[in-house]
């Protein structure tokens, strides 16, 4: 079997590769640079890199020919490029999203479209199961242009499969962390503040909760999702289902860390304006991941972030 993985220079997808390639697949990365991420891949005979841009149509139409199965990253993530060009972050992930589905109809390819917990938007009522609302804030506001196209790639996708067959799954990641991530998330800023003596930052107070998911699992429960029969046509969230508040999270890496820095509150208002809204409350519901796929997190914060400062510090070019 050949799999494509798109945006397999990044974080998660990396770590999909690796696994891919150690269960004997040929892999190839499409993303716009190699970079770092892929060191451990490149030594492997099965795996091949092509630089590219995910909205060149003939690029994505050749190598998803090559491919027996897809899983579809890439996308510009982070609210920091959500606040920075809102319009590239929807014209990378809408034209990129609608030429790897066009593609894959013309040659019938299964396709795994990774997706996110951001699409919920600021539902008050959690925890979230799939077809729950979306309740988004403005359009003015320029956090939600990330949710919203990554909403239509849904769409997209669910409508390849409804009006063409296409064997098609989402999945939904919470709060991804990990080795590799870069730095600007809850887990990986702190990681690197941490280990520059830099004193972490802690937004809006910190009462904030998320369920932090780690990207073995994340990973683990991906692969299953572009194996089973079961899976097609669906959604799954794919996040842990312990609930934690930012600046639990940020002091936990403090601790794990051994360090006795202090943390410094961090205004978006003052630093973003009101370009910017945040969500109290992300937690998903996975009783559908842990029934149809047999898939459920295994690796708890403190353990994931341990692993994470671990890599950290094996890896100065990261933290410098």
């Amino acid at each position: 079997m050949t799999v494509l993985v798109t945006g397999g220079a990044g974080f998660i997808g990396s770590h999909l590769i690796d696994l891919l390639l150690e269960q004997g697949r040929d892999v190839v990365a499409f993303d716009r640079t190699r970079g770092r991420n892929l060191d451990r891949a490149g030594e492997q005979p099965a795996f091949r890199f092509v630089e590219g841009d995910i909205r060149d149509a003939d690029a994505c139409s050749r190598l998803v020919a090559e491919a027996d199965l897809v899983f579809h990253l890439s996308a510009v993530v982070g609210v920091g490029n959500y606040l920075a060009d809102p319009l590239n972050v929807i014209d990378v992930n809408v034209i990129g999203t609608r030429n790897v589905i066009r593609a894959a109809v013309e040659c019938d390819t299964r396709l795994v479209f990774t997706s996110t917990s951001e699409v919920f938007g600021r539902n008050p009522r959690v925890p979230w199961s799939e077809d729950d609302d979306r309740v988004l804030g403005s359009t003015s506001v320029d956090r939600w242009s990330y949710s919203t196209s990554k909403a239509l790639g849904e769409h997209m996708v669910l409508a390849a499969h409804g009006h063409h067959d296409l064997p098609v799954t989402v999945v939904r990641f919470f709060n991804a962390y990990g080795p590799r991530q870069a730095p600007g998330y809850v887990v990986s800023e702190t990681v690197r503040r941490v280990l520059r003596g830099e004193p972490p930052l802690v937004y809006d107070g910190g009462k904030q909760t998320r369920c932090f998911t780690y990207v073995g699992d994340a990973v683990a429960g991906t692969l299953l999702a572009g194996a089973s029969d079961a899976a097609i046509g669906e959604v799954f969230n794919i996040g842990s289902s312990t609930e934690t508040a930012i600046r639990e999270a940020v002091e936990l890496v403090i601790e794990v860390s051994g360090t006795t820095i202090d943390a410094v509150d961090f205004v978006t208002s003052s630093e973003f304006g009101n370009v910017y809204e945040d969500i109290d409350r992300r937690v998903p519901d996975t009783s559908k991941a842990q029934r149809v796929l047999g898939w459920e997190t295994s690796t708890s914060l403190r353990e994931g972030v341990a692993q994470t400062l671990r890599w950290a510090e094996a890896n100065p070019w990261w933290v410098g």
